[in-house]
């Protein structure tokens, strides 16, 4: 018996519930696992990072979702911005949909294994590319760098960096983090 694929409309009418982390691809509900609590961390240290920089109502932290390329994903940290913000609390689902700008910043914070990979560094990066976002950082914590990707003539432009290197962010230039910084946020 062969499953049925859902479309789009069919899984974001669907009520899983906050607690649960599903991202939608190629017609399946795809179960997120639980982040590593390295993962975790890392995401709370950024978060508290941009608290610092930009108003609390443009942040969200692995409970937002959003649609790219037919496609929805649950990134690990958005900073909105005050349009998609103010057009996101109208909603009584927390997706950014197609029709909504674009978020300013997406992170995601790779898991270990070779499919999670994949999906941040090729998947995701042409999915992003291809909404808009102008900003995608790929945080690496098993190959201890952080790459930077920023929008240009609707390709990203990417930085790989490691150590005590500056995160560069054109959006964020008040940002002082370095690669050390985020990978280790107790330290």
């Amino acid at each position: 018996m062969v499953a049925t694929k859902l479309s789009l409309a069919d899984f974001l009418s669907l009520d899983t519930g906050p607690e649960a982390r599903c991202e939608f691809v190629d017609g399946e509900v795809v179960q997120m696992p639980p982040e590593s609590p390295r993962n975790v961390l890392i995401s709370l240290f950024l978060l508290q990072q941009f608290l610092q920089t930009v108003p609390f109502h443009w942040l969200r932290r692995m409970d937002t979702e959003i649609v790219v390329s037919g496609r929805v994903r649950i990134p690990d940290l958005l900073v909105l911005g005050e349009d998609l913000a103010a057009v996101l609390e109208d909603t009584g689902r927390s997706t950014i949909t197609e029709d909504m700008p674009a978020p300013l910043l997406v992170v995601e914070v790779v898991s270990p294994g070779k499919s999670n990979e994949d999906r941040d560094y090729r998947y995701k990066r042409s999915e992003y590319a291809a909404r808009g976002v102008s900003e995608y950082w790929i945080v690496d914590p098993a190959k201890a760098k952080v790459t930077v990707l920023t929008l240009v003539d609707g390709l990203y432009e990417a930085q790989a960096l490691q150590g005590e290197a500056l995160l560069p962010s054109p959006q964020f230039a008040e940002l002082s983090l370095t690669v050390a910084k985020v990978l280790c946020p107790k330290g």
